[in-house]
């Protein structure tokens, strides 16, 4: 197996260039890396891809969009050998292969980056980067030059992780960072990046964007699955929009802009600015004092922060993941004992560590992490969206539940929400990840909200359903809801809050109105400078 895959990577994180260079049409007469042809793919009730074409060029970045359940990671699962394709054919380098497993995908040098982490949660982030690769001295592992190797790549990146942390034990955006690293790390000269810059700011999504070129420049390909309209059309050379398991076209960004990229994936004219009237901010519903917090290891990792929401407004809490920003959430909503501090709803003090006193004080929750905090993946969606209220009428009467009422609410919720899913009992583990973020918003926008809380409530869905959930958002804060909004994208921050606090290293650096800031400024603050 080559291995010049790593050291082109290291190499890359020593150039200083500042600039993103325009990228430059794509000779047509490009080899092909990899296609795939006629690639069909069923699921009981759901035909995820239909006669699937798409091709990769050899030191190309090929943008595949789509809506949520439109067959993206059924078709790069197939790739990667997780799925196998009912119908289709595979081809690595204009030779026909077949790939039943991710071994066979690795021997090819295919490396992905999965929406959903395969990572083993009781491993060390070194111990998962290094499975399957490992660095040997003798016959042990050496795991002391892994770490050297994995903090290196790490700090040249700007995605600071702990080699020595237990993947269980931390927050879902620095997982990703993980699964980010794992890929890179590995000898592939075709890498399938899913939604790689959710959790780094506007300058460290540059950096990667320009090591992606770098890569491409040395001949790796890359599929590159982005909901992102802004950063498709930067990075890419081609790009692919799959709707409903086909394929409706492939374009480049000399060819198409952001609204017709957005009109392709939905069917349908899409308004991709959130349209707000200015805030009518009344009196306080959050009031958080002295709040401390410590993570897993009893460190502290929220250092007495003190702010508050208002009702009709949204507080937007801007900060790259991993500076305290789920230790607040889980604080606030019972998830976690803090080490110090109180919070008040409607100015009735709140216990810790209780989330149905919560919830029937009007907090709703969108969790950051939908598999570990926001669902029962074993349950029906019909029974998801009554996690909060099962045992209130009309869904229950004593200890009778009312399964004609759970099933009716489900029913409308997946209508409102435009959930794809095969039907109510589905279970939701069997749903992609947009779409099982619907049935969350679904289930937390249903019911009367005097406090939304919403940690990345958009993370991995589409155009056509961050519309509309940003648009129940302001329906929630127009009604008089109080809003707390965490993001790590700035242009969602910025285009929906309302004031914006900005967290770094565990505290409230500064606290701005959204006009008065710029988005270059807020990327300096998220970064530990002063503006």
């Amino acid at each position: 197996m080559a291995s010049h895959a790593p050291q082109l990577l290291m190499e890359s994180l020593t150039k200083k260039n500042n600039q993103l260079e325009k990228r430059i049409p794509m000779n047509e007469n490009i080899p092909l890396a990899l296609e795939a042809r006629k690639i069909t793919k069923r699921f009981p009730g759901v035909v995820a891809n239909n006669r699937v074409d798409f091709s990769l060029k050899k030191g190309e970045i090929h943008g595949l969009l789509g809506e949520n359940g439109a067959g993206k990671s059924t078709l790069m699962n197939v790739i990667y050998g997780l799925y196998s394709a009912d119908e289709g054919e595979l081809f690595i380098d204009g030779e026909m292969v077949e790939i039943n497993n991710p071994h066979d995908a690795i021997d090819l040098q295919i490396g992905m980056v999965h929406q959903h982490f395969m990572l083993v949660p009781v491993f060390s982030v070194t111990e998962n980067i290094i499975l399957g690769a490992e660095v040997m001295k003798g016959t042990t592992l050496d795991l002391n030059k892994a770490r050297q190797d994995i903090t290196r790549l790490s700090e040249g990146y700007g995605l600071k992780v702990d080699p020595r942390a237990i993947i269980e034990e931390i927050p879902v955006g620095v997982q990703q960072r993980v699964e980010i690293l794992k890929a890179l790390y590995r000898d592939a000269n075709i890498l399938v990046f899913d939604e790689p810059t959710a959790v780094l700011t506007p300058q460290e999504a540059d950096d990667l964007f320009r090591i992606m070129r770098q890569l491409t420049e040395q001949g790796v390909s890359i599929v590159f699955i982005t909901h992102k309209l802004r950063e498709v059309m930067d990075v890419a050379d081609r790009i692919t929009v799959m709707r409903r398991g086909e394929v409706v076209g492939t374009t480049t960004p000399q060819e198409i802009d952001k609204r017709g990229l957005a009109e392709m994936m939905v069917g349908r004219e899409v308004i991709l600015e959130v349209e707000k009237d200015p805030a009518s901010p009344a009196e306080p519903v959050l009031q958080v004092m002295n709040l401390s917090v410590n993570d897993e290891r009893g460190m502290e990792i929220v250092h007495d922060i003190s702010f508050e929401v208002r009702r009709g407004e949204i507080l937007g809490i801007a900060g790259v993941q991993g500076n305290g920003q789920t230790e607040v959430v889980e604080a606030l909503t019972g998830l976690r004992s803090p080490a110090s501090g109180e919070f008040y709803l409607n100015g009735k003090e709140m216990p810790y560590g209780n989330p149905r006193k919560l919830i029937e004080a009007g907090l709703s929750h969108i969790p950051e992490d939908r598999q570990r905090h926001g669902l029962v993946m074993s349950y029906s969606v019909a029974d998801n969206m009554v996690l909060c209220t099962y045992y209130e009428s009309p869904f229950a009467k004593g200890l009778q539940r009312n399964k004609q009422a759970v099933l009716e609410n489900a029913e409308k919720l997946i209508a409102d929400f435009d959930v794809r899913t095969p039907g109510p009992m589905v279970h939701a583990g069997k749903l992609s990840g947009g779409n099982q973020q619907k049935v969350i918003v679904a289930r937390e926008l249903s019911r009367p909200v005097q406090l939304l809380l919403a940690n990345q409530p958009t993370r991995g869905l589409d155009v056509g359903s961050i519309e509309y959930i940003h648009k129940r958002i302001i329906e929630e804060r127009d009604n008089g809801a109080a809003v707390l909004f965490i993001s790590a994208e700035l242009d969602e921050i910025m285009s929906l809050a309302d004031r914006i606090a900005v967290m770094y290293q565990g505290k409230i650096v500064s606290t701005l109105q959204v006009d008065q800031v710029t988005k270059a400024e807020l990327g300096l603050l998220m970064a530990g400078s002063e503006v």
